[in-house]
């Protein structure tokens, strides 16, 4: 890059990445190095409508002070840093990045945007696409996690994307100059610098499928032993099928106890011994019986929120030291339906059945509440229903759930005698039921709609792919409007090709 030239940087960061502080950094390299520099920022509404956009231009220190600009314009941005996957996208389709000029520098971390998380399934924006346009625009792309770099070194991205700055030599300054800037920044020092020599070096994700060992069973001896016959079992089921259901089991043992998991592998050899030798049906099996077995009660939401792992992790991403202290309050509004799942069966279905009665108590119970679980009082709550684990199979919720999860079993196991890709889609359906509350609520009405059309897909070729749009077109939006869509196209041209 010439000296004579304006060297423009974008720095395109959301909340809590550093992008102020990566700006400060280039300002004081630049001036450290007798450069004139001018940095603005035009803020965003974090991952809604855009990143905070950082804009700097520099230039050797001469005579005559340049006119400096004071926002990027398409077409003239000559170093573009993204501090995650998809602003770097963004960067591109508004033209900051061109292949005659543009070094991207890029983390490949993602932070889901509003719209990708609002839809129930699978609404992440696809990535691959991303990088090949980040690759067909820039001139040059410097891309790696660096989120991960930062983490690992206690630090925050903002110090490994000046150490992928340094690394790309795109500016006429020495590295012992970023260095520099780095030490007279005054705190958090050490960890910064950690992760600016962990991008410097281009350090790459370790292989963390090969570096992970099978940490062997501890407990009683009775226990050991259970735990060893299921093990057992999962390694007698085909290759296909083992691995997700060694997941499943340990997911439904960590939900209730070795007894459940029994269960769970009885359930999932009567789909094995219907299957042809691809075992897709099995190994679909696998996945979404674990799912329905593992539901969200009252139970399982206290227990999750009082885990010692899970106020290590929230201590964790808040990057707090032993002597800090952190308050953590919980958001919760139960009804009178979660109320009555956890109460013994007979007491609860009593109560569901006298409408009046129902609608008293949740005039009573149905409440927002913050709920502060890093206080005494609130936790103990918690950890007492948590506690109610070993009493579950005795609530009103668990027979509903238990009635739910047989029906939906001997309808996927009735359509396996005769098309098992049907069955299979059967199956995949459960991933419509997810959450607790109104959610739960709103995907069980979707599940009941994607279903009911089995029928009239008796004997019809394409039934497995038409069962799956459906099932598809429901996880595209909360208030099933595509589904609808999708039911009422199915349903005039059914009878015709049934």
């Amino acid at each position: 890059m010439s000296h004579s030239d304006i060297v423009k940087i974008a720095i395109l960061a959301v909340g809590g990445q550093g992008g102020g502080v990566l700006t400060g950094w280039i300002v004081a390299l630049a001036e450290a190095n007798g450069w004139r520099v001018q940095s603005t920022a035009v803020a965003g509404v974090a991952q809604r409508t855009g990143a905070t956009i950082y804009y700097l231009e520099m230039c050797p220190l001469e005579e005559q002070a340049p006119v400096f600009a004071l926002a990027p314009a398409a077409g003239d941005v000559d170093v573009l840093i993204a501090a995650e996957l998809m602003e770097a996208g963004r960067a591109v389709l508004r033209g900051f990045v061109t292949p005659d000029r543009t070094t991207l520098i890029a983390s490949t971390h993602r932070i889901h945007a509003v719209s990708e998380k609002v839809v129930p399934g699978d609404g992440q924006a696809p990535e691959d696409r991303v990088f090949a346009a980040m690759e067909r625009s820039a001139k040059r792309v410097v891309a790696a996690d660096f989120q991960r770099m930062a983490v690992e070194a206690g630090s925050v991205i903002s110090a490994s994307l000046f150490g992928a700055l340094a690394r790309a030599d795109v500016l006429p300054f020495p590295r012992r100059s970023f260095i520099g800037v780095v030490q007279d920044s005054g705190r958090g020092v050490e960890a910064s610098l950690r992760a600016f020599e962990a991008a410097l070096a281009d350090d790459q994700p370790p292989d963390r499928a090969a570096a992970t060992e099978r940490v062997p069973p501890r407990g009683p001896n009775h226990l050991v032993a259970e735990w060893n016959v299921l093990e057992a079992r999962v390694s007698e089921l085909p290759g296909p099928v083992r691995q997700m259901a060694e997941t499943g089991l340990r997911h439904v043992i960590d939900f209730q106890d070795l007894s459940y998991g029994k269960e769970y592998l009885d359930h999932l050899h009567r789909f094995v011994a219907l299957d042809d030798g691809a075992f897709v049906m099995s190994a679909t099996a696998a996945k979404y019986l674990a799912n329905a077995m593992v539901y969200d009660d009252v139970i399982r939401v206290a227990d999750l929120k009082t885990r010692r792992a899970r106020f290590a992790r929230v201590r964790g991403d808040m990057r707090l030291g032993a002597s800090d202290v952190a308050h953590i309050t919980e958001f919760m509004h139960p009804r009178v339906e979660e109320a009555c799942g956890t109460l013994p069966a007979p007491l609860g279905a009593w109560i569901e059945a006298r409408p009046r009665l129902a609608r008293w108590l949740d005039r009573r119970i149905n409440k927002g509440r913050k709920v502060r679980t890093s206080g005494l009082s609130w936790f103990a709550l918690l950890y007492v229903v948590a506690g109610l684990k070993r009493w579950r199979r005795g609530t009103y919720r668990h027979r509903i759930e238990t009635e739910h999860l047989d029906n939906w079993m001997d309808l996927a196991l009735t359509t396996a005698s005769h098309d098992r890709a049907l069955a299979a889609e059967v199956l995949a359906c459960r991933r419509l039921i997810k959450g607790y509350s109104d959610t739960r609520v709103r995907g069980e009405s979707k599940f009941d709609a994607v279903l009911q059309a089995l029928p009239l897909l008796k004997d019809r070729g394409d039934a497995a792919d038409v069962l799956r749009r459906l099932r598809e077109a429901a996880l595209q939006d909360e208030h099933g409007h595509a589904l609808d869509a999708e039911l009422e196209a199915f349903a005039s041209v059914a009878p015709a090709s049934s």
